[in-house]
C-alpha cells in the first residue's frame, strides 16, 4: 500500500513568511515571473542519452521574446550563484530549457553553459508552494547542506542539488565491489533520522540523490533531499521515515545485512546530537521561522490529528495532543529527539 495515497495542496506565501523571507535575505525582485516561462510555443520530449523518456520536455520560445527570457534567466543564474554580480553572464549561455508537467510545482529546469570552458550548470523556477520554502529553509538550518534558493511574490528559485539519483544509484552502483556498504548504510540511519527529526516526507528514491566523495582511504557517502514539497503535511508517521518506502528496499536490505541494532542506535544519537548542535548555532533564525509556521495553515486537519496520535504514541507522551498546529508538533518533535 502507498504511503501517500493523494497529492498534495500547494499553499501560497502568506504575509508573515515573506516577512522572514526579506529579513534573510531570500526574498529579492526577480527579472522574471515563472508565468513568463509558461510563454513557449512549441515542446518536445527530452530523451537520456539511452533514448529513454525523462519525463521532461526541452521548450522553444517565440523569436520576439527570447532575447529577453534569455537574458534575464542569466541574471537570475548570476543573483542565485554570485550575489547579483552580472560581470559573470557575458560568458553564459542559455542551452535548454525543460518542464516538468507532473510534479507538484511544474518546474522549468535551465541549463546553463560556461562559454569559456563548456562547464554547464543547473537552476530552477518553480511555482512557490509555502510547504517547499519550509522545508528548504529547514534543509539549510537543520541539515548538513547550504541550500541556496530565492522568492519572488509567487515565483521560486532553486539551485541544482548534484548527485546520483536514488533510484539510478540502486540500480547501477550497489554492486560495484569498490562500494563501501557500512558506510552507505550508515548515511541511510543518519539520513533516516534527519528527515524523521524535521518531519520531511516522503522521501523514496527518486526524490534524494547520492553523492560519493572519494576519501584517503575509501569513499564516504551524503545522501540530499531533493524534494521538499512534503513538509510538515501527511498524518502518518511513516511518510517521515525514508526507512518504511519500498523504492528504498535496496539500501535498506542491505543496512539489515550489515549494521546491528545497537550501531544503528548509536548513528541514531550521533545525528540527533548534530541537529542538537544545529539548532543551537541558528537558535534566533529557527525560533523565527517556528513562529512563522505556527501561525501559518500549511496541513490538512485530519493530518495533523493523525500525525498527533502517531507522535504521541511513538515518544509514548500526551504532549502533542496539546499541539494546535504543525508548527508546534515540528517544535516538539525537534524537542523530544534532541534534548
Amino acid at each position: 500500500m502507498a504511503l501517500i495515497s493523494k497529492k498534495k495542496i500547494p499553499f501560497k506565501i502568506n504575509e508573515e513568511l515573506r516577512k522572514y523571507l526579506v529579513k534573510y535575505g531570500r526574498e529579492e525582485d526577480l527579472p522574471l515571473k515563472y508565468s513568463d516561462l509558461l510563454r513557449f510555443d512549441n515542446s518536445m520530449p527530452l530523451l537520456d542519452k539511452n533514448n529513454n523518456d525523462t519525463l521532461w520536455e526541452t521548450v522553444t520560445y517565440p523569436q520576439s521574446d527570447l532575447a529577453e527570457i534569455y537574458h534575464n534567466l542569466k541574471e537570475i543564474y548570476a543573483d542565485l550563484k554570485t550575489d547579483g554580480d552580472a560581470s559573470v553572464i557575458k560568458h553564459l549561455v542559455v542551452d535548454r530549457v525543460d518542464t516538468c508537467t507532473y510534479a507538484n510545482t511544474s518546474p522549468f529546469r535551465i541549463r546553463i553553459i560556461n562559454m569559456v570552458n563548456d562547464n554547464y550548470d543547473y537552476f530552477y523556477i518553480k511555482n512557490a508552494d509555502a510547504s517547499r520554502v519550509y522545508g528548504l529553509e529547514l534543509e539549510h538550518l537543520l541539515s548538513p547542506n547550504v541550500i541556496s534558493y530565492k522568492t519572488h511574490k509567487d515565483t521560486l528559485v532553486e539551485e541544482h542539488i548534484a548527485g546520483i539519483p536514488g533510484d539510478l544509484f540502486m540500480a547501477e552502483h550497489l554492486g560495484d565491489p569498490k562500494l563501501n556498504p557500512i558506510r552507505l548504510a550508515k548515511e541511510f540511519v543518519k539520513f533516516n533520522e534527519r528527515c524523521f527529526a524535521r518531519l520531511l516526507g516522503d522521501m523514496h528514491s527518486s526524490n534524494f540523490v547520492v553523492i560519493i566523495t572519494p576519501d584517503f582511504e575509501d569513499f564516504h557517502y551524503r545522501i540530499r533531499a531533493i524534494d521538499f514539497d512534503q513538509q510538515s503535511y501527511e498524518g502518518s508517521k511513516s511518510v517521515y521515515m525514508p526507512q518504511y518506502f519500498k523504492q528504498n528496499n535496496a539500501i535498506i536490505e542491505m543496512g539489515m545485512k550489515y549494521m546491528t541494532s545497537e550501531s544503528v542506535r548509536q548513528y541514531q544519537k550521533e545525528e540527533r546530537a548534530l541537529i542538537g548542535n544545529r539548532i543551537q548555532s541558528e537558535k534566533v533564525r529557527l525560533h523565527d521561522l517556528m513562529e512563522v509556521m505556527k501561525e501559518d495553515k500549511i496541513y490538512l486537519d485530519e493530518n495533523l490529528d493523525e500525525i498527533k496520535k502517531e507522535l504521541n504514541h511513538h515518544h509514548k507522551t500526551r504532549a502533542f495532543s496539546k499541539c494546535k498546529n504543525m508548527g508546534e508538533v515540528l517544535e516538539l518533535n525537534l524537542n523530544r529527539l534532541t534534548q
